[in-house]
Formats: C-alpha cells, sequence, structure tokens
C-alpha cells in the first residue's frame, strides 16, 4: 500500500511496503547539507527521501537520484511531481554499475556531491525474511560496496565530496576504497542510540583529489538518558 510521508509543510515523499526509508538516510541527509550552487547526486536513492530533504530549504541547483528498481523511482518521480520540483530534482531509473548507460545520464566528472545510503550487507548475509526488493535494497545483490564508490568517483569533478553512511564494522573496507579512489576520507561521525552504547551508524565524507587528514567529529546521540530524542536529532527533523 502507498503512502504519503510529509517530511514538512513543504515536503512530501511516497514511500510502500517495500520501499520505505529510514533515520539513517534523513540523518546523511541532514550530515550532507550541500549549498544551493551545488549539482549533486544521490546514489541508491530508492523513494528519493534525500533529494527531497535536500529541497526542504534552499536546495541544490540541480538533484539527480540514481535507483535500480523500477518501483522505487516512480514513487521517487511521483514526489518530485507532487511537490513541483520538476525543474531542479530528477528520478533517474538505472544501473550504477553501468558506468556507459550512467554517464550518458549524467556526464562524468561534473558532480559537486554524490550521497549514498548504499546496500549495508554482504550478498549472502542474514537470515531475515525479505522480499526480493527488499533484498537488492539492504544486500549487496545488485551492487558492491566497491562498484558504489567506483560510481560516486565516476561521476564527482575534482574537489567534489563523497558523503555516505554506513555499519562501522565496515569503515576499514570504506576509507580503503575511497582512497584506491582517490576520495580522502575527511570526516567522521559516529552515531548513537544512546550515550555509551556501541555505535550503530557511521556517517562519512571524503573529497575527490583531498589531502591526508581525517576529522573525527563528536558522537551523534539519539537519545538521552531518559529515552527521549536530543535536541540533536529533533532539529534533524525540522
Amino acid at each position: 500500500m502507498e503512502e504519503k510521508f510529509k517530511l514538512n509543510d513543504n515536503i512530501d515523499v511516497f514511500v510502500n511496503e517495500n520501499h520505505r526509508f529510514g533515520t539513517d538516510a534523513v540523518l546523511l541527509a541532514h550530515f550532507a547539507a550541500p549549498f544551493p550552487n551545488m549539482t549533486v547526486c544521490d546514489l541508491c536513492t530508492g523513494c528519493g527521501i534525500i533529494p527531497l530533504y535536500f529541497c526542504k530549504s534552499k536546495p541544490p541547483k540541480r538533484i539527480y537520484g540514481v535507483e535500480l528498481q523500477t518501483e522505487a523511482a516512480e514513487l521517487f518521480r511521483k514526489g518530485i511531481k507532487e511537490n513541483g520540483l520538476e525543474d531542479r530534482v530528477f528520478s533517474l531509473n538505472a544501473d550504477l554499475t553501468d558506468l556507459k548507460k550512467l554517464g550518458s545520464l549524467i556526464p562524468m566528472n561534473t558532480l559537486d556531491m554524490v550521497t549514498v545510503n548504499p546496500p549495508y550487507y554482504k550478498e549472502n548475509s542474514g537470515k531475515e525474511k525479505l522480499s526480493p526488493a527488499q533484498r537488492i535494497a539492504r544486500h549487496e545483490t545488485a551492487c558492491s560496496l566497491k562498484q558504489v564508490i567506483e560510481a560516486a568517483d565516476f561521476l564527482l569533478k575534482y574537489g567534489g565530496t563523497l558523503k555516505m553512511c554506513h555499519l562501522p564494522e565496515r569503515l576499514g573496507e570504506i576509507f580503503y576504497l575511497m582512497t584506491v579512489c582517490n576520495i580522502q576520507p575527511k570526516k567522521l561521525t559516529l552515531v548513537y542510540n544512546r550515550e555509551g552504547e556501541k555505535p550503530w551508524l557511521a556517517l562519512v565524507s571524503g573529497k575527490k583529489g583531498g589531502k591526508i587528514g581525517l576529522e573525527v567529529a563528536e558522537p551523534f546521540i539519539m537519545r538521552d538518558e531518559k529515552g527521549e530524542y536530543t535536541d540533536g536529532l529533533k532539529k534533524v527533523y525540522e
């Protein structure tokens, strides 16, 4: 069943049972914070939550969202039309692993920023019952972490930034693959549900052609000792 979710008074997002979004995507969108003069692309965009979040206020001048699954790309397209963003936001139903096709839709080495909330799990990991669409979104069945970062490198101009979220336990792999693609890790924020617990999410920023030097930001805590949302998390959802 299709539903409409309000991000704020200005922006609606369409979702269904197979194609939804979580707190991780919202945190990444807030973390990315592109400037209005930028041209950006969100890979593995799903229902388009990250591009649409960017349009809450002072959006980038041009935003692409690349999604392999047609049903999700259509939900994104519906959100674009509902919010009157056809002149600024573009839903591309495409395979990010096909760089030749991707380059026919978005010229290579031209983007200021690429964001991505990619599949977190290896292809054959996990025992949860998922629909085929959910499995593609959560497991590396259609694209690997390596292919995601290679696609970002393909699209980014020199000096452009990659912003992504992933599991903390895969940070070593992420940093290695970014460096191989000449994207230097520049900032890391770890997200905790509560202070004292293990982090459940890593927000990473890298710069194409950047110099060596990683800033580890203050931890992002989602809930206080009473279990209430922190001011930081409330701001993300404003």
